[in-house]
């Protein structure tokens, strides 16, 4: 399918040797050749040789770094070594995040002639179905998807960072779905609000009788997630106390059941996340460094929607159709907009909330700028920029989310600050829905 008689002999056999589906390009960004591997994978893809790589994997007009995307090329140019990144490719499959590793080859003269191209597919090792639930193309989300390929194959603790709605449990499924644990089980824990007791319990599980209550054994999440991965949210939320507990878990991989004296094994791939600065917690004595240290081996920053702008058309496409199950919802330019606009102290789970409110208020399947009802933005335009009277306890709803979103998220220390309860900022705020 290819004319390799003008190409080195070398260069060919070294294509058709490598594993995985690979391309030859040339300093000009031709493709000069392909392997079986990519034949088999893509197809001829409309004719492949002589087109640009760039023109065939994202129907550019010109090279990737002109048009926005971090390019391997000239990474590998500048340092003469491989060189790798995560781009959204077309493919005969459609749009597919693809792993991209590029070989720089010299010539006679010793400058750069030939790159040999790899490219993995970004997909779920349990089953050969493209990655799900992630959503995105922004620079921000790729880089983020990025870290998360890289270290999914290994058994590294991953900690997940980010503000509350980003996505961080998504994110933790795909790590679990990418990793070689994908067939045992995902088993996650929410760690806010957990007593010294029910920690115990939940993670590590109870003997028939150690405790009043325990009427039966119970199986622990430790045990529940043997062979797969297991997830501790809002890990920040741990007390001093139960810290401890955590980190001879990890150091140890051993545990016993509550109640009991034999010492169990555990096998698990632990992923944790957290909206809180671990490191200031760190300094102010209310986290253990040792276990900051144990938990941080690989941090992943997921980015704030307000970062990731360019991702809204895509997410609210992918939220409508979830929310409104074989209907054809979609947003008015207008109300688009509006969205762009707005700042989304509240993320991704916000912007679920807003587009599910929308769907109610829509009477056709236009969702119109009227539509879309936001919460913070909406009261605070009014307040502004109107001669009106807006209602009390709206307001008081407005200061308290601003508040928050200044605060991260954190409501205890919202309550510390205001002189009041979480439970009454929680009763304030119970108009929002949860996801």
């Amino acid at each position: 399918m290819t004319d390799t008689a003008s190409l080195p002999p070398e260069l060919v056999s070294l294509l058709q040797a490598l594993p995985g589906p690979r391309i030859l390009v040339d300093d000009q960004y031709r493709i000069l050749a392909a392997n079986g591997p990519y034949y088999n994978e893509y197809g001829d893809h409309e004719g492949l040789i002589g087109r640009t790589c760039y023109e065939v994997s994202h129907h550019f007009d010109k090279p990737c770094d002109q048009c926005g995307e971090s390019c391997p090329r000239a990474m590998a140019y500048q340092s003469g070594k491989i060189s790798r990144v995560l781009h959204l490719h077309h493919t005969p499959h459609g749009e597919e995040y693809v792993d991209v590793e590029l070989i720089p080859l010299r010539g006679a003269d010793g400058s750069i002639r030939y790159f040999i191209e790899g490219m993995i597919p970004l997909r779920e090792r349990a089953g050969e179905r493209p990655l799900s639930g992630m959503v995105g193309r922004s620079p921000a989300f790729n880089r983020m998807l990025a870290l998360i390929h890289r270290v999914a194959p290994r058994d590294t603790p991953v900690l997940l960072l980010g503000e509350s709605g980003t996505g961080k449990e998504l994110a933790a499924q795909t790590l679990h779905k990418l990793s070689p644990r994908a067939a045992k089980p995902f088993v996650p824990l929410d760690c806010s609000g957990m007593t010294e007791s029910l920690f115990e319990s939940e993670l590590f599980g109870h003997e028939k009788g150690a405790f009043t209550g325990a009427t039966q054994r119970k199986i622990g999440l430790v045990e529940s997630a043997c062979g797969g991965t297991l997830f501790l949210d809002e890990l920040g939320d741990i007390p001093l106390s139960l810290q401890v507990k955590l980190l001879r878990l990890l150091e140890t991989s051993s545990y016993r059941r509550v109640g009991d004296v034999e010492i169990q094994r555990a096998d698990f791939r632990l992923v944790a996340a957290t909206h809180r600065d671990l490191e200031s917690m760190v300094a102010a004595g209310a986290f253990r460094p040792d276990l900051f240290y144990r938990l941080s081996a690989f941090p992943i920053h997921l980015p704030a929607l307000r970062e990731r702008r360019d991702d809204l058309p895509l997410l609210a496409e992918s939220l409508l159709a979830t929310l409104a199950p074989g209907q054809s919802h979609r947003l008015a330019p207008e109300a688009l907009a509006r969205l762009t606009e707005y700042h989304f102290p509240g993320n991704i789970r916000e912007l679920r909330n807003i587009l599910e409110r929308s769907v109610i208020m829509a009477d056709g399947d236009v969702i119109q700028a009227q539509h879309l009802m936001l919460v913070g933005g909406a009261a605070e335009n009014r307040a502004e920029g109107e001669d009106v009277i807006v209602p009390l306890e709206e307001m008081e709803r407005l200061y308290l989310i601003r508040s928050l979103a200044r605060l991260g998220g954190n409501k205890d220390a919202l309550a510390q600050r205001l002189g009041i309860s979480r439970r009454t900022i929680n009763r304030k705020l119970q108009y929002l829905k949860p996801v």
